[in-house]
């Protein structure tokens, strides 16, 4: 009988599960899978320079270990790289560090995204979600519609609470979003400080899409259209 794998440990989730290349609908795309306990592998060897000593004690395995981990989360990074492929960032055998001060950790869906719109109550009635008018600021907008990319079936989430704070109407945004599973926000105009809360939940943002419905502005997400926002707007 095989031993059970030890679990690594881990600083903390990683900010976001998904890259893909720029311009290719993600139904063309094959993917790779980057275990998190490789990312960790590659965060404390690459980026933070540390020994393969170090970085083993950190991560509770053998230098060895360390060694295999790191390799395979190389090879699968070089994948992406080389070979286009999409890069999933999911499973693996670890457990997190538990944080000196704690803070929510949301499970997100790359294939899910939230779009700011005014709310129900912009024109008419029978007006179906997909067909909103895209709301061009993301912190006071009345709500958001969540689409699942691959079936195009759509929710209505309410963010009318946020259009009456005096601050933090950013922040409460995100979370909403994220509390839901969207991986992607597509939205017209972000603040720095929305921004950096976005960035923090690992939420990716898409700007610059005023004048769009949500059909419209999700149909360009899953043609590969959208590039994603390297800062705020506004």
């Amino acid at each position: 009988m095989p031993r059970p794998r030890m679990c690594r440990h881990v600083e903390g989730a990683p900010k976001v599960g998904y890259f893909k290349p720029g311009g290719v609908p993600l139904r063309e795309l094959e993917e790779v899978t980057l275990p998190v306990e490789g990312l960790e592998a590659l965060r404390l060897a690459d980026l933070e320079n540390m020994t393969t000593a170090q970085a083993a004690e950190g991560m509770g395995v053998s230098r060895h270990t360390f060694g295999r981990i790191l390799g395979q989360a190389r090879n699968a990074v070089a994948q992406a790289l080389v070979q286009g492929k999409a890069l999933r960032i999911e499973g693996g055998a670890y457990a997190l560090k538990a944080p000196a001060h704690p803070s929510p950790v949301w499970v997100l869906d790359p294939g899910r995204v939230a779009v700011s719109v005014h709310g129900p109550g912009e024109g008419p009635g029978d007006v179906p979600a997909l067909d909103l008018p895209l709301a061009p600021r993301f912190g006071r907008a009345g709500g958001f519609v969540l689409v699942d990319v691959a079936t195009m079936e759509a929710a209505y989430l309410d963010n009318a609470g946020s259009q009456a704070m005096a601050h933090g109407a950013g922040a409460k945004s995100v979370e909403r979003i994220a509390e839901q599973g969207a991986g992607v926000l597509l939205t017209g105009r972000v603040g720095e400080k929305a921004f950096t809360a976005l960035r923090e939940a690992g939420v990716q943002v898409c700007l610059e899409l005023d004048g769009l419905t949500v059909r419209q502005a999700v149909e360009r997400f899953r043609s590969g259209g959208l590039a994603f926002a390297e800062g705020p707007n506004a």
